[in-house]
């Protein structure tokens, strides 16, 4: 056996055939990214990350740190999800909506009975419903995207039916509740507790007021939920089947997988998913409206595709998930620092989603001739 060779069946070590994590790529691109429209921001005298005001402490820019990372928490959130399903052979068009109708229904259950000393003028049930604990409403609407995720689930599992054609059903029925729950009218006026789940400061109170991040709750709890799927994912049973399912879903009846089952719980997760980003959305706001969350499946799905998750299943990760949500905000921020017109800024957004689609089918074609 040669010095080369491995100690079993002497298959030789090629070092070529070595590759270091597909989320290192992922992290090259969001540094390169951020270097450009540092660039583009230092042609035009400004900065797109660093703090170039001599009265203001600081080495970065705060103010535009706190937004890119608010902006594409709620929206991260929903990816979590979605990145299960996608890595279970699945896709989840009904998020964006389920998070609408979510809403809707939620606000309904967080209204305050006086605004202003007058009684709530946006009321949509009688005083039962108003000044409620705030538990109710967070229940109300985990219940909901638990509702949806489990007919997504079903519908896929035991009918048969192709996940497209299931959420984009789910999509349209989950749009129409939110129309029709108030008349299509918006749902407002929330009690203070309600309002603090995302504009209050979570991280002041859990850190018994070490460190402080008022106003960021929603990136809070993505981080948190993001750090809880990757060590899901990673280290247990759960995610050993959602890769083995993704991967060979015949394989992996054979091998005594509950394959329908765990379809549906795969999709409930991501159901619930949209539920909190959706009770995020609504607290940040003080309000709920029909036309909430729309696109928002396909951003997170964007997010997922540009981190790396392969839309044949199988493979990718919470950790690129979330580095594709940090390359959407720097993105987006970025073309929002160098003025570029909203419209411009959907095309490129639109040739990037491509590309990285682009960019996975190389890589699946690379991966099988290396066999």
């Amino acid at each position: 056996m040669s010095a080369n060779s491995h100690g079993v069946g002497g298959v030789a070590f090629d070092p070529k055939r070595r590759s270091w994590p597909p989320e290192a790529n992922v992290f090259i691109a969001l540094v390169a990214i951020t270097a450009v429209f540092e660039l583009l921001n230092r042609f035009d005298g400004g900065s797109f990350l660093f703090n170039m005001r001599a009265n203001v402490p600081g080495l970065f820019n705060q103010a535009r740190l706190d937004i890119m990372i608010l902006q594409v928490a709620i929206t991260g959130i929903i990816a979590l999800g979605v990145t299960q399903v996608i890595i279970l052979g699945g896709i989840d068009l009904s998020s964006g909506s389920v998070v609408g109708a979510t809403a809707m229904i939620v606000m309904s259950f967080a209204q305050t009975a006086l605004v202003n000393g007058n009684p709530n003028p946006k009321a949509i049930f009688g005083e039962w419903a108003m000044d409620l604990p705030v538990i109710v409403p967070i229940m109300v609407g985990l219940a909901c995207g638990l509702a949806a995720g489990l007919i997504n689930g079903t519908l896929i599992a035991y009918t048969g039916i192709p996940p497209f054609i299931a959420t984009l059903g789910m999509m349209v029925s989950a749009r129409g509740v939110a129309r029709w729950w108030s008349n299509g009218q918006p749902v407002s006026f929330p009690t203070e507790s309600f309002a603090n789940l995302a504009n209050g400061d979570l991280l002041g109170t859990l850190t018994f007021g070490l460190v402080h991040w008022p106003g960021q709750n929603p990136a809070i709890v993505f981080i948190a939920l993001a750090i809880l799927f990757h060590l899901i994912l990673k280290f247990t049973i759960y995610g050993k089947h959602t890769y083995a399912i993704g991967s060979n879903e015949d394989a992996a009846r054979m091998s005594g997988i509950k394959v329908k089952s765990h379809k549906v719980l795969v999709y409930a997760i991501a159901g619930m998913c949209a539920a909190v980003a959706a009770i995020m959305l609504t607290s940040k706001n003080l309000t709920a409206q029909a036309g909430m969350g729309v696109m928002y499946e396909l951003d997170a799905i964007a997010m997922a595709v540009i981190g790396g998750v392969s839309l044949s299943g199988g493979r990718g990760s919470i950790l690129g998930t979330v580095l594709g949500a940090a390359i959407f905000s720097v993105i987006i921020s970025g073309f929002t620092s160098i003025r570029l017109d909203a419209y411009y800024q959907e095309m490129v957004k639109g040739a990037i989603i491509v590309g990285a689609v682009v960019l996975d089918q190389w890589r699946q074609r690379r991966s099988a001739a290396r066999g």
